[in-house]
């Protein structure tokens, strides 16, 4: 049973989640030849004060955008 964990900032609408289910489930039926019921997509979302990236919180890096 393929478990797919999505690990994102939050913004992405159900709409666009709907569509990364679909061609994720998509390529891992075809790629691991397993079937949409055996495979499990997770996503979790963190807030900017719960992300870095380059040695930095991801809210401080939004903060040097705008100076």
């Amino acid at each position: 049973m393929p478990i797919v964990r999505i690990e994102m900032l939050p913004g992405r609408s159900t709409a666009q989640k709907r569509e990364l289910v679909r061609v994720i489930t998509d390529a891992i039926c075809n790629i691991a030849h397993t079937t949409p019921e055996a495979t499990t997509i997770l996503f979790s979302e963190y807030s900017v004060e719960d992300w870095a990236s380059g040695g930095k919180l991801y809210v401080d890096q939004e903060d040097e955008e705008d100076d």
